[in-house]
């Protein structure tokens, strides 16, 4: 099939729920894809953080075939090695209790606002409990998710939404205090705010909102399953804060590239929250997805790829640094570790132009929030991939401007 036959294709009887790029990627090495022409793409958004190790790292690969030897799927009513491991895994990564595998992001964050629920329920018997969410936030697209997802554009064409939701804005310590009531169950924010234009949370904020929890027994709910996986220069961006959610979200890096999700709660929340036939999934935490999980824990230990985060993360603030001093058309650097984002002028340049042209020269970047670059690179990049993607991007803005 020819590149035009399969954008053709795909067009005719898949869903247009994506505007695409007009890429057929064929296959990835390392920090590089290839598309059906043979031409190389330097890979600065990593399927949308998904692929924290790059493209076939030694050592994953040879872990998933393995598992496909043996059973790829045995349902929730059996026990299986891989999941023992992979639950441990996480449970002990984020200093919490239990843990639910799910298939993707969103479930993970559906299953974590029953959480909330059914904890609050079990407290006093009520059913009209509320969550705090934040203005600006994106925590997926089912109904539950969508419903504590703080952007109108995407809730208003499928209101009525869940109910006992209220808005405060992030980082806005005020702004919190000012929706709390009994009536408050959880309150829910991403760690770093990725799709709302990469604003890593204010320590007074993230540590005041906790305290809030603390005192009134309100849930705290932090999504990380963009920004967690080592991505912040930690495995979880809120162990840079010193605080202790409640309940953690993950996805994306979970598996690096196989679909898994998970929401991770303490041991307070295991004990008075979800219990047998309250909450289920199919395929979620089946032998072969847990296979990868493992892969992935095992890696980042023996390669100590959160170590190297640290360090190439500080390079990479550094050079979009200079690019900012150097274009006038870019307002803003901000993030930690290598979740980043550089804010463009509207009036001068859009986002979208940049990602577009910076495709065409070599390069995959996706955008965020308001005019924004996003930076999610796999976590293996090196400082020559770093240069590499700089200089496209240098002369991409001189270009526009």
């Amino acid at each position: 099939m020819t590149k035009e036959e399969t954008i053709n294709q795909c067009e005719e009887y898949v869903l247009h729920t994506y505007n695409r790029f007009p890429l057929v990627i064929d296959h990835g090495e390392g920090t590089t894809v290839y598309d059906t022409d043979g031409k190389a793409y330097l890979d600065f958004m990593s399927g949308i953080g998904v692929y924290a190790l790059g493209y076939h790292y030694p050592g994953y690969d040879e872990a998933l075939i393995g598992q496909v030897r043996k059973v790829l799927h045995t349902s929730n009513l059996y026990y299986h090695e891989p999941l023992a491991e992979a639950a441990k895994n996480v449970v002990k990564s984020t200093g919490m209790s239990k843990v639910f595998f799910t298939n993707s992001g969103a479930e993970a964050i559906e299953g974590a606002l029953k959480a909330a629920r059914k904890y609050a329920y079990l407290r006093d018997g009520k059913n009209d409990h509320e969550i705090i969410a934040m203005n600006s936030s994106f925590h997926g697209r089912s109904i539950g998710a969508l419903s504590v997802t703080g952007n109108k554009a995407y809730r208003d064409p499928f209101k009525p939404l869940m109910g006992g939701v209220v808005f405060a804005d992030y980082n806005d310590l005020d702004s919190v205090r000012s929706c709390v009531t009994d009536k408050t169950c959880a309150i829910i924010m991403e760690t770093v705010q990725g799709e709302g234009g990469i604003y890593p949370a204010d320590p007074d904020f993230i540590r005041g909102v906790e305290k809030i929890c603390r005192e009134r027994d309100i849930l705290l709910i932090l999504d990380e399953i963009q920004c967690g996986m080592g991505r912040s220069g930690s495995m979880w961006a809120f162990q840079q804060f010193g605080v202790t959610p409640d309940i953690v979200t993950c996805a994306k890096a979970l598996g690096c590239g196989v679909p898994v999700g998970a929401f991770v709660m303490n041991q307070k929340v295991a004990e008075h929250s979800l219990t047998a036939g309250d909450h289920g999934t199919t395929y979620g935490g089946n032998p072969f997805v847990c296979s990868a999980v493992n892969a992935v824990f095992r890696l980042f230990h023996e390669h100590d790829i959160v170590g190297h985060v640290q360090v190439i993360s500080k390079y990479l603030a550094e050079k979009l640094d200079g690019l900012m001093a150097s274009h006038h058309s870019v307002v803003a650097h901000r993030g930690m570790g290598l979740i980043r984002g550089l804010e463009l002028d509207p009036s001068c340049v859009q986002a979208g132009k940049v990602a577009s042209l910076a495709l065409e020269n070599g390069l995959m970047i996706i955008t965020a929030g308001h005019n924004v670059l996003r930076f999610v690179p796999p976590l293996v990049i090196t400082e020559d991939d770093v240069d590499k993607a700089v200089a496209i991007l240098d002369e991409v803005l001189t270009e526009v401007e």
